[in-house]
């Protein structure tokens, strides 16, 4: 960020009096411009032992793998952001079910979620996103051109819950070490 949202001058990254984190500031109008963590929300889509991947025709990661995802928009909540997600990347008709895996990407400031969804029908197309969209085995899975680790990770859970015939709620982190957080942690303990 250059410059403020507010009042148009130059704003400067420091930590504002009375927080612990660096914000931009803007010293003309005095507004603080607070990041937070953005949310991506898609969906597992599963007809018996095959789930539905998309090829991304964008970057990143143009041509890998991945479950069909995006970004959360303002005035929804996430089941609806995945489920909209589902059908611009992949045309597909789900029912939706329950959360099933929430992870923490720190690095990108991100949270993924990833709902489980049964596919209604087998009539899926590539949206403007999607290069293709196929159903894949838990045998003929890409892992190697799999796109994100969230989505590698959400389909190892899958496959090893199924298997075991119990689904539970995985959360996790993706390139994240306590130690980049415990120098502020720590201030925050402070006297």
């Amino acid at each position: 960020m250059n410059f403020c949202s507010n009042c148009g001058k130059a704003v400067a990254l420091k930590i504002p009096p009375g927080d612990n984190r660096m914000r931009f500031c803007c010293d003309f109008c005095g507004a603080i411009h607070y990041q937070n963590p953005r949310l991506v929300v898609g969906t597992l889509p599963a007809w018996d032992d095959l789930v539905l991947l998309c090829r991304r025709a964008i970057e990143p990661r143009h041509g890998f793998w991945t479950l069909p995802a995006g970004f959360l928009e303002n005035d929804e909540t996430t089941a609806e952001g995945a489920a909209r997600e589902t059908i611009e990347e992949a045309g597909a008709r789900i029912e939706l079910g329950p959360m099933f895996t929430m992870f923490d990407v720190v690095h990108v400031q991100q949270v993924h979620v990833f709902y489980r969804a049964r596919l209604l029908d087998l009539e899926f197309k590539p949206g403007i996103e999607s290069l293709e969209v196929r159903m894949f085995s838990e045998a003929d899975i890409p892992w190697r051109d799999i796109a994100f680790r969230t989505v590698s990770q959400t389909l190892e859970h899958y496959f090893s819950d199924r298997s075991r015939g119990v689904f539970e709620l995985h959360t996790g982190n993706i390139g994240y070490s306590p130690r980049t957080v415990l120098p502020q942690a720590e201030r925050l303990l402070a006297p």
